[in-house]
C-alpha cells in the first residue's frame, strides 16, 4: 500500500479528477466506508421502480439520474447538513459524488436549492407501505428472529418556535396588514387607519417582559383579537372592492387566518383548547402531541408509530395528529406478519398497549408479551417473568436506544421541511438510512466470516 503523502510535496495533478484512471480502486475504497456500506444495502433498482422516477427524454437533461435522487436524499440523513452545505460537500468528496451517481471533475454545481426540488419530487411518489416491502425482501436475509418484533412510538418535532397565543395572533396580525399595506400601495389608494403601530409598540414592551403576568396576557389577547378582525374586514373590502390577482398561497393563508381568528376568540371567551388547533400559520397541519415527559410536556411534530425486527425499525403509522398508540397493537402485528411472512410469536410494547382488548387478541393468537400479569399467577410464573424481562429488556435498550441514535445521528431532531408531504419524506429516508447503515455492516461482517 502506497504511503500517504503531503499535498504540497506534489507535482502533478491529481488523478482522481480524471475518471478513467485507477476508477476500481477509488471505488473499492469508497465501499470500505460507512457510505460504501449504505450503497451496498440499498436496493437501488427496485426503490426507483417503485418511486417511479423516469428520465426526461426531452428538455434539459437531469444533473441527477433516477438513482442519483434517492442517493441524495440518503446521503443528506447520513451527512446531517443543510441543502447548501449538502451540496458543498458533494462538490469537494469524490466518495459522495460516487454515492450520488455523479462525477463532477472540474465542474461544480452552485443550485443548492435543487435538494429541495428533488425532495419535494419524491415527496408526491412516496409509498411508505410499498417501499418498505421492498426494503425488507433485500435485506430479510440480514434479519434474524423474524418472529420476535418490539412496537413503542415517538415524535419527531418540527422546527418552529414554540407556539404561544400571543405570538401567533401577532404574527397573524402583522402578515395581514402588511398585505394591506402592499396591495394598497399596487392599487394607489389610502391606507384604512388602524392601530397597528400602537399595538406593534405594546407588543415588543410585552415580549420583551420576562414575567409575563395572566393580567397582561389576557390584555393583550383581547387587543390583538380586536386588531386582527378589524384589519380582516378591512382586507375583506378591499377585495371585494377591486378586482386583482394573487396566488393560491395568498388565499390558503387567508384562509388559516381566519380560523386562526375563530379558534383563538373561541378558546379566549371559553377557555376550551378547539378541535384542531393550529399552532402555526406556515405549518397549520401540525397539532400539539402531548407526551406527558418530564422535560417536554407537548410537542409539536410527527407522532410515528414504529415496529422494530432485530433492531431494523419500519413505519406502522405516522400522522401530525395526537393517536393513542395502544390502538395501533393490532395493526402492528398484521404489518410485522405481512413483511416477514411469519407469524409473529414475541412481542415487546409499552404499558400503553397493555389494554384487555390487546392481552385477548395476544392470547388467542399465542402471543408472547411483556405485559403486566393480571390475576394469580400460573404455574410457569417464573419462566414467564424470565422471559418478559429479556423482552422488556430489548425493547427499553435496544428500539428506544435507536429513537435517540435517528434523532442525533441522522437529522431528524429537527425536521427542517417546510411541507406535510416533505416532513414524511425527510422522516422517511432519516429511518432507513440508519437501518442501511447497519445492513450494511452485517453484511461486510458476513463476507468477512465466509473469508475467514
Amino acid at each position: 500500500m502506497s504511503k500517504i503523502q503531503r499535498i504540497s510535496g506534489l507535482q502533478h495533478e491529481f488523478s482522481f479528477l480524471n475518471p478513467s484512471d485507477n476508477f476500481n480502486a477509488y471505488f473499492n475504497r469508497f465501499l470500505e466506508s460507512d457510505l460504501g456500506k449504505i450503497y451496498t444495502a440499498i436496493p437501488w433498482d427496485n426503490l426507483v421502480s417503485v418511486f417511479k422516477i423516469k428520465e426526461k427524454i426531452k428538455g434539459t437533461k437531469n444533473y441527477f439520474s433516477p438513482k442519483g435522487k434517492l442517493a441524495l436524499m440518503f446521503l443528506k440523513h447520513y451527512g446531517g447538513c443543510s441543502d447548501k452545505r449538502l451540496i458543498e460537500q458533494l462538490n469537494s468528496n469524490i466518495d459522495y459524488q460516487f454515492f450520488c451517481d455523479i462525477h463532477l471533475g472540474h465542474h461544480r454545481l452552485t443550485n443548492y436549492k435543487i435538494v429541495s426540488q428533488i425532495r419535494c419530487e419524491l415527496s408526491t411518489k412516496l409509498n411508505i407501505l410499498k417501499t418498505e416491502k421492498v426494503l425488507f425482501n433485500s435485506w430479510s436475509g440480514f434479519i434474524k428472529d423474524q418472529h420476535s418484533i418490539t412496537v413503542d412510538a415517538t415524535c419527531y418535532e418540527s422546527e418552529v418556535r414554540y407556539p404561544t397565543d400571543q405570538k401567533l395572533l401577532w404574527e397573524s396580525v402583522h402578515w395581514t396588514h402588511h398585505q394591506i399595506r402592499t396591495i394598497c400601495k399596487g392599487l394607489k389608494v389610502r391606507l384604512p387607519r388602524s392601530k397597528y403601530i400602537k399595538w406593534k409598540k405594546r407588543y415588543i414592551n410585552y415580549s420583551k417582559t420576562r414575567r409575563k403576568t395572566y393580567k397582561n396576557r389576557r390584555k393583550l389577547t383581547r387587543s390583538l383579537l380586536w386588531l386582527l378582525e378589524k384589519l380582516n374586514k378591512e382586507l375583506d373590502i378591499i377585495e371585494a372592492r377591486y378586482d386583482f390577482e394573487m396566488t393560491g398561497l395568498y388565499y390558503k393563508r387567508r384562509r388559516i387566518i381566519k380560523r386562526i381568528q375563530r379558534q383563538q376568540k373561541q378558546y379566549f371567551k371559553t377557555g376550551k383548547p378547539p378541535k384542531d388547533r393550529i399552532v402555526s400559520i406556515s405549518k397549520s397541519y401540525l397539532r400539539p402531541i402531548v407526551r406527558g415527559k418530564e422535560i417536554k410536556a407537548v410537542e409539536f411534530g410527527a407522532k410515528v408509530n414504529k415496529l422494530q425486527i432485530d433492531g431494523i425499525n419500519f413505519i406502522q403509522k405516522i400522522s401530525f395528529d395526537n393517536f393513542n398508540e395502544g390502538t395501533q397493537f393490532k395493526n402492528t402485528i398484521y404489518k410485522a406478519q405481512g413483511l416477514t411472512k411469519t407469524k409473529v410469536k414475541i412481542t415487546g410494547a409499552d404499558a400503553i398497549y397493555a389494554t384487555n382488548k390487546n392481552r385477548v387478541f395476544a392470547t388467542s393468537n399465542q402471543i408472547q408479551t411483556d405485559f403486566k400479569l393480571k390475576g394469580k399467577p400460573s404455574k410457569h410464573y417464573k419462566q414467564q417473568k424470565q422471559l418478559k424481562t429479556i423482552i422488556t429488556k430489548e425493547r427499553a435498550s435496544r428500539l428506544e436506544g435507536s429513537f435517540g441514535k435517528e434523532k442525533e445521528h441522522y437529522h431528524l431532531k429537527k425536521i427542517k421541511a417546510k411541507t406535510k408531504p416533505t416532513e414524511i419524506l425527510w422522516i422517511f429516508f432519516g429511518i432507513h438510512t440508519a437501518n442501511a447503515l447497519e445492513i450494511g455492516r452485517r453484511m461486510q461482517q458476513q463476507t468477512l466470516e465466509k473469508i475467514a
